[in-house]
């Protein structure tokens, strides 16, 4: 098994180190090769599994993930980042990258990156997507297990609601008129931030079959305007259906109203 990182902010491979004991076991069932972040090297060696994290945001980065393909059996997308491009992705939304990052860096010229950043599957081809932001062990767990034994890994294909719903929680969108993306959120996380009092904000990407269009008219009725009702739909996902064809909708309304 191989972990490999392209542009993120490592949190996905942080929940694999934080499997604690269950990584220890996990060492007997199969052999770790290369992990950086745990400390073994070695990005050329054939696996039977390789774990991605991060989107594809530069020509080097191109290159080593076509042949991260070529030397795994299985290629495994882990996060937000590697799946829809991630926060990173944002800039790909933006037509004034070029006077942003002059105006960051003090030699932009030595900013060596593609036009935009893109998730895994549009450079090669992807065997499995684990959704998160970040993902949690348990995924994973659940994956090398599945694949080990030759078997499809079982993908939950409910919505955040219905997570709630089973723990008991309020609805904070119909009690609070808080604007949540539960209704169209994949979930995986357990209802983490609704347990707490707060909105869904869709780390867990789309749902099967979500209504974004009712969801976003609902956020307007809200009192959002059409450039918040954009930002929860684009914030992490915005390489990813529908949240991508929603968000740029609302953000085309903004930039229409702007004028």
């Amino acid at each position: 098994m191989a972990v490999h990182k392209f542009s993120s902010c490592d949190g996905c491979q942080l929940a694999l180190l934080n499997l604690g004991e269950s990584l220890l076991a996990l060492q007997e069932a199969v052999e770790i090769v290369h992990f950086l972040e745990a400390g073994p090297s070695d990005p050329e060696a054939p696996v039977d599994i390789a774990f991605v994290e991060g989107s594809i945001s530069t020509a080097e980065e191109a290159e080593r993930i076509a042949r991260v393909r070529e030397h795994s059996r299985y290629l495994v997308t882990i996060g937000a980042c590697a799946t829809s491009g991630g926060l990173q992705a944002l800039r790909n939304l933006d037509r004034s990258e070029r006077a942003w990052r002059e105006a960051i860096y003090a030699r932009p010229e030595f900013i060596d990156s593609l036009d935009q950043a893109t998730p895994v599957r549009e450079h090669v081809a992807v065997d499995l997507e684990l959704w998160g932001c970040p993902i949690n062990g348990r995924q994973i767990l659940g994956a090398i297990a599945s694949l080990l034994h030759g078997v499809p890994p079982i993908e939950d294909a409910d919505k955040v609601c219905l997570e709630c719903k089973r723990q008991g929680r309020v609805c904070t969108l119909v009690t609070r008129g808080v604007p949540c993306m539960g209704p169209v959120t994949h979930t995986g996380c357990g209802a983490l931030c609704p347990a707490f009092g707060r909105d869904c904000y869709g780390c867990y990407g789309p749902a099967e079959n979500p209504n974004g269009d009712a969801l976003a008219r609902r956020f307007e009725g809200l009192g959002l305007l059409p450039e918040a009702i954009a930002r929860h739909f684009l914030f992490i996902h915005s390489h990813a259906e529908p949240f991508r064809t929603v968000g740029t909708a609302w953000r085309a309304q903004r930039e229409k109203d702007d004028a």
